[in-house]
């Protein structure tokens, strides 16, 4: 059974220096608040996982607690780049940072193979791309019954896999429904899990599509009311696209940036 906790509560007790530490959300359920608490507590030289790691991750590096991404798309969703990985990238500010690429198909199948207690999964693809050459978590193999060669790819087992979802019971078991992304294989592929949630119910009701994560799976639960904001929780709230766009101008200044980290986040009593 999972452990119902404070946010603060679990962040410390879950979440390392130098842990591998994934964060999904699809769009919508991208645990932000957690996020936010991770650097609130200044836990530092991470290896970031994230499918796509848009804002969340761009607030992560620009505060340098990043030291790796591994990751297979960046951007601010619907508005441009991520300046604050950028910079890292091609400045080393705040410090310098490692990157792990792959394709989604890759990530997915990574995290997949993890959440089988496999060492790697096999897929067709990266083939007439470069990413070969730039990763050693990408080989090929030779199929034993047809001889084609296919591309293989390490597991990912996250020392962490933060996600937020809509509820959950008191026994810490979770359900999330809409876009659900890989979540699932992420939290299932990690030797912990802390997923936050808009609300601890007393029955989780069967929806249409939805994802039940059973409490023996995770290992922490927070109620967090809004922790996905900006991005949002199907059928609780909505996404803040004004907050996107105006990310970008706060993302590309460095000064901008710290003031703002330190006038919404790191100062005590304050949040996003």
């Amino acid at each position: 059974m999972a452990d119902i906790r404070t946010l603060p509560e679990a962040v410390a007790e879950l979440i390392h220096d130098g842990d591998a530490v994934a964060m999904e959300g699809f769009t919508h359920l991208i645990p932000f608040a957690a996020a936010h608490e991770v650097i609130r507590q200044g836990i530092t030289d991470l290896t970031l996982i994230r499918m796509t790691p848009d804002v969340i991750y761009d607030q992560l590096i620009g505060a340098g607690l990043a030291r790796k991404l591994v990751f297979s798309w960046g951007g601010n969703p619907g508005v441009g780049s991520l300046h604050r990985f950028r910079d890292a990238v091609e400045n080393g500010w705040p410090r310098p940072l490692e990157l792990d690429e792959h394709s989604h198909a890759g990530m997915a199948n990574r995290y997949a193979a993890g959440a089988s207690g496999l060492p790697f999964a096999v897929l067709r693809g990266y083939r007439g791309t470069d990413i070969p050459r730039r990763t050693d978590t990408l080989a090929t193999v030779t199929c034993p019954f047809t001889g084609e060669e296919l591309a293989a790819v390490a597991a990912l087992n996250p020392d962490v896999t933060v996600i937020h979802a809509q509820q959950a019971d008191r026994e810490g078991n979770v359900q999330l429904w809409g876009l659900t992304g890989v979540q699932k294989e992420a939290a299932l592929a990690a030797r912990r899990a802390l997923v936050t949630v808009e609300e601890i119910v007393d029955e989780l009701r069967p929806r249409p599509g939805a994802i039940v994560l059973p409490g023996w799976a995770i290992t922490a639960v927070a109620e967090v009311p809004g922790g996905a904001h900006p991005s949002y929780a199907a059928g609780y709230s909505v996404r803040d696209n004004d907050f996107y766009q105006a990310w970008d101008p706060i993302s590309r200044d460095r000064e901008r940036f710290t003031a703002w980290l330190r006038e919404n986040i790191t100062r005590e009593g304050t949040q996003v």
